[in-house]
C-alpha cells in the first residue's frame, strides 16, 4: 500500500501501474476537507514514487464522488471573503497537482460523478465510464460555479459552448451523451469498467494514446480566435439572460469567468474561477439555495424515517370525486405503479377524471417523457366506478370533492362503512379542519389530511395533516405511499389552512388592501413577478387558483382565525366573485383569457375588472416596489412564524419546502424564513412595525421580538 487514508488509498499494481480508490466510511464518496486533503498526501506520495507508469481513479462504491461535502459550505462561506478565497485556491490546486503527476492517468467512473467529482475525472488525463454513469457539473443550482478547475478544464475538453450549457443549466449527462460530447473516451458494461480502463492506461503508457498532447491542451488558451469567441460568449450570455435572468448570479457568472480566461492558461483562467467562486459565495442566492438543498435533504430524511416504520402497505389505493384534482391524484397513484380505483356519482364525472388522466399522460407522450405502453398501462390501472362496494379492497381511500365540510363530512362516514376496518382514509382538502371532519368517522384514527397541490402531477408538495387522534401507523403509512407516488411530503398538524394555505391568505388580504389602498393589481404583479420573483403575482394566482374558491377559502380561514383573518369591507375577491368573475375557469377574472390568431393563450387585464374597483377604491396612486413588497410579504412571514411558533410545522426549512413547493416561492429566495433571515431579523421586525397600523396581520408576534432582540435565528 503506497497510501492509506479515511477516504481514499492508493497502491501499487502489477507491471508497475497504480491505483487510487476513494472509499468513504459512509454511503457515498464526497470531497470533503478530509478527502481533499488525503487526494493530497495521496498524490505527493504518487510524485515520490519512482518508476509509476500509469494512475487508474475508481470507486469501491456505486458511485464514483458525488460532489463537494454542502454540510461544510455554510460555516466555510460566512468565513471572511479572503479566507473562503485561500480555502478554494488551496483546494483547486490540490486538483493541480495531481493533474501534474509525471505519468497518465484514468478514471474510471461508475454512478454519479458529479460536481467535484466531475472536477476529479477531468483533472484525470483519460476518462472511461460504465452504462450507469451520470457526469455533470450543477452547482449552478446551488448559486454557485465549479471551484475546482471545472470552468477552466471543461471548456478546453469540450469546447466553451457545450461547456457553457452543461454549466450554466447544471444539468448532467448519460455517459453515452458525455462520450458524443467529448466528455468522456469510452463507455462499456459496468462488469468491464475496471479492465478498460486499465488496458487503455496501459496504452496511453505505451505512447499508443498522445496522453501529453490532451493535457497540454487542458492547460493552454482556449482554441477560439476573435470572431468565434465573440460569437460563443454573447450567445452564452443571451441564453443566460432569456432563462436564468437578473435574479441567479451564479449562470451569468460562469460565462463572464470563461470568457475572461479564454486567452490564459491554466494558472491563470483558475485564478480568476476561484475569485467567481468566492463571488458568488457571498451572495444571497447562494446562502438560499444551499440552504433549500439543506431543507430538501431535512425533509427527505424525515419522510424516508418514516415510512421505514410504517406498519402498514399501501398496495391498492381509491380516489373519491373524479374531476380535475380526483383525476390528477389518480394519475399520479397509476403512473407510480400503484393502481386506483376512482368513484364518483355519476357517469359524465368519471369521464372527466379519466380524461384528465389520458390529458396528462399524453402530454408527457408528447414530450417524450414516456411511451405508449406506459400510457397504456396507467390507464388501465385507473378503474371507474360509481359503487362504493369496489372501495371494499383499497387500503388506502383519498376523499376529493367539493370543499364543503357537509358535503365532506357525508361522503367520509359513507366511504366508513365501505372499507375495510383497517383501510386508511384521508381527505384531500385545502382548509376545512381535519379535526372537524374526523368527528363523522367511528375511527378517526385512521383518517388524516392529504392535500394536493394543482396541478396534481406538476406540484411537487403533499400536505399530510395530523389531527387530534390521528395515529403514528396511519401518518406513516401515508408517508409512505405519498413518496411512492413520486411526492414530498410534509407532515403539519391541523389548524385552519394547514401551512400553505394558511400563510397564503394573509398575503391575499395584503394584496386587497393594497388595491383598495390604490394600488393598480397590474403594477403589483409586475413587482411582486419581476421584482420579488413569484413566479406569477397575486391578481394572476388568484385567477389561476379560482377566485370562488378563494373567496370561500377567505370565508374558512376568516371563521378559523377570526382575530386576523376576518373579512375585509368591500374585498375585491368577493366583489368579483359577486359578479362571477371566476379567473381562468371562466375566462375572467382580474384578466380576460383567451387565444389570438395562433391559437396561443392571451392575458389581458380586464376593463370590467377595474370598474368593478373604481367605486370601492382609493384614487389610483402609484406604490414603490419595496412598499408593495412589504405589504404582501409581511403577513404572510408573520403567519409562518405564528405557524412554526404554535408547533403547525415542525421546523423552519420544512416551511420554506412547503412554501417553494406548493407555492412555488422564488427559489433564489430560500423561503420564507430564508427571506426573513437574509432581512435580518431586527430589520425585519422594523419593517413590520412600520405597517402595523394596517392591522393585525402586520402586527408580529412577541417570539420574533425576542429573537431579533436575542440575536437568534431560525437555523440555528
Amino acid at each position: 500500500m503506497l497510501y492509506e487514508g479515511k477516504s481514499l488509498t492508493v497502491s501499487l499494481l502489477d507491471d508497475g501501474f497504480a491505483e487510487l480508490v476513494f472509499d468513504a466510511a459512509g454511503s457515498v464518496n464526497k470531497f470533503d476537507r478530509q478527502t481533499v486533503s488525503e487526494l493530497d498526501e495521496a498524490t505527493s506520495a504518487l510524485h515520490a514514487q519512482g518508476g509509476v507508469k500509469g494512475l487508474l481513479v475508481r470507486s469501491n462504491k456505486p458511485a464514483f464522488i458525488v460532489g463537494a461535502d454542502i454540510t461544510e459550505f455554510t460555516d466555510l462561506f460566512s468565513q471572511p471573503e479572503n479566507e473562503v478565497l485561500d480555502w478554494v485556491a488551496q483546494t483547486s490546486q490540490v486538483f493541480d497537482r495531481f493533474e501534474d503527476l509525471p505519468f497518465p492517468t484514468i478514471a474510471a467512473i461508475t454512478g454519479f460523478a458529479l460536481g467535484g467529482g466531475c472536477e476529479m475525472a477531468l483533472a484525470c488525463d483519460l476518462r472511461v465510464a460504465d452504462t450507469t454513469a451520470a457526469i455533470g457539473l450543477p452547482e449552478v443550482k446551488l448559486g454557485l460555479m465549479p471551484g475546482f478547475g471545472g470552468t477552466v478544464r471543461l471548456p478546453r475538453l469540450i469546447g466553451a459552448d457545450n461547456a457553457l450549457e452543461w454549466m450554466t443549466t447544471g444539468k448532467e449527462r448519460k455517459a453515452q451523451q458525455a462520450l458524443n460530447e467529448g466528455a468522456i473516451d469510452a463507455v462499456v458494461a459496468p462488469e468491464k469498467l475496471r479492465d478498460a480502463a486499465l488496458s487503455m492506461l496501459k496504452q496511453a503508457a505505451g505512447q499508443k494514446i498522445d496522453w501529453q498532447t490532451r493535457r497540454s491542451d487542458k492547460k493552454a488558451p482556449l482554441k477560439l480566435n476573435k470572431n468565434e469567441a465573440m460569437m460563443s460568449f454573447s450567445t452564452a450570455q443571451a441564453m443566460v439572460a432569456a432563462k436564468a435572468g437578473k435574479h441567479y448570479p451564479a449562470p451569468h457568472m460562469m460565462v463572464e469567468t470563461v470568457k475572461n480566461a479564454a486567452g490564459l492558461e491554466r494558472d491563470g483562467a483558475l485564478k480568476l474561477e476561484n475569485q467567481g467562486f468566492v463571488t458568488l459565495a457571498k451572495t444571497d442566492a447562494a446562502k438560499a439555495q444551499i440552504g433549500i438543498f439543506m431543507a430538501d435533504q431535512l425533509v427527505k430524511g424525515k419522510g424516508k424515517k418514516m415510512a421505514k416504520a410504517a406498519s402498514k402497505t399501501i398496495q391498492n389505493n381509491a380516489v373519491l370525486g373524479a374531476g380535475i384534482m380526483g383525476g390528477g391524484i389518480a394519475y399520479q397513484s397509476a403512473v407510480r405503479g400503484l393502481p386506483v380505483v376512482m368513484k364518483d356519482i355519476n357517469t359524465a364525472a368519471l369521464d372527466l377524471g379519466l380524461k384528465e388522466a389520458a390529458k396528462i399522460l399524453g402530454k408527457g407522450m408528447e414530450r417524450g417523457k414516456i411511451d405508449a405502453r406506459t400510457m397504456a398501462t396507467a390507464l388501465n390501472a385507473i378503474t371507474p366506478t360509481l359503487e362504493y362496494s369496489a372501495l371494499k379492497n383499497a387500503d388506502m381511500v383519498i376523499e376529493a370533492v367539493v370543499e364543503n365540510p357537509k358535503v365532506k363530512g357525508m361522503v367520509l362516514k359513507e366511504t366508513e362503512q365501505a372499507v375495510a376496518d383497517d383501510a386508511i382514509i384521508c381527505s384531500n382538502t385545502s382548509t376545512i379542519s381535519i379535526n372537524q371532519l374526523a368527528e363523522n368517522l367511528d375511527k378517526p384514527e385512521r383518517f388524516c389530511g392529504m392535500h394536493f397541490f394543482n396541478p396534481v402531477h406538476r406540484m411537487p408538495l403533499v400536505e399530510i395533516i395530523r389531527g387530534e387522534k390521528t395515529s403514528e401507523d396511519t401518518i406513516n403509512a401515508v408517508v409512505a405511499t405519498t413518496l411512492k407516488m413520486g411526492k414530498t411530503p410534509i407532515v403539519v398538524n391541523d389548524c385552519p389552512g394547514f401551512l400553505v394555505n394558511r400563510v397564503l391568505f394573509p398575503y391575499f388580504a395584503g394584496f386587497s388592501k393594497l388595491l383598495l389602498d390604490g394600488a393598480d393589481f397590474v403594477a403589483v404583479d409586475k413587482v411582486m413577478e419581476k421584482v420579488f420573483g413569484w413566479p406569477m403575482g397575486p391578481a394572476y394566482l388568484m385567477d389561476v387558483v379560482g377566485i370562488d374558491t378563494g373567496d370561500h377559502a377567505a370565508d374558512v380561514m376568516a371563521a378559523g382565525i377570526p382575530e386576523r383573518m376576518s373579512r375585509l369591507e368591500n374585498d375585491p375577491i368577493t366583489l368579483f366573485y359577486n359578479d362571477k368573475r371566476l379567473g381562468q375557469k371562466n375566462a375572467k377574472g382580474f384578466y380576460n383569457y383567451g387565444t389570438d390568431k395562433r391559437g396561443k393563450p392571451t392575458k389581458v387585464a380586464a376593463e370590467e375588472a377595474y370598474a368593478l374597483l373604481a367605486p370601492v377604491t382609493a384614487e389610483p396612486r402609484n406604490f414603490e416596489a419595496d412598499e408593495i413588497i412589504a405589504r404582501l410579504m409581511v403577513p404572510m412571514a408573520n403567519e409562518a412564524i405564528r405557524c412554526l411558533e404554535e408547533g403547525i410545522v415542525d421546523s423552519a426549512a420544512e416551511a420554506d419546502m412547503a412554501l417553494l413547493y406548493g407555492l412555488g416561492f422564488p427559489p433564489f429566495r430560500g423561503g420564507i424564513f430564508r427571506w426573513i433571515e437574509t432581512l435580518g431579523l431586527a430589520n425585519f421586525v422594523a419593517l413590520a412595525d412600520k405597517y402595523a397600523g394596517l392591522g393585525p396581520i402586520y402586527q408580529i408576534s412577541d417570539g420574533v421580538r425576542q429573537m431579533a432582540d436575542d440575536g437568534k435565528s431560525y437555523f440555528a
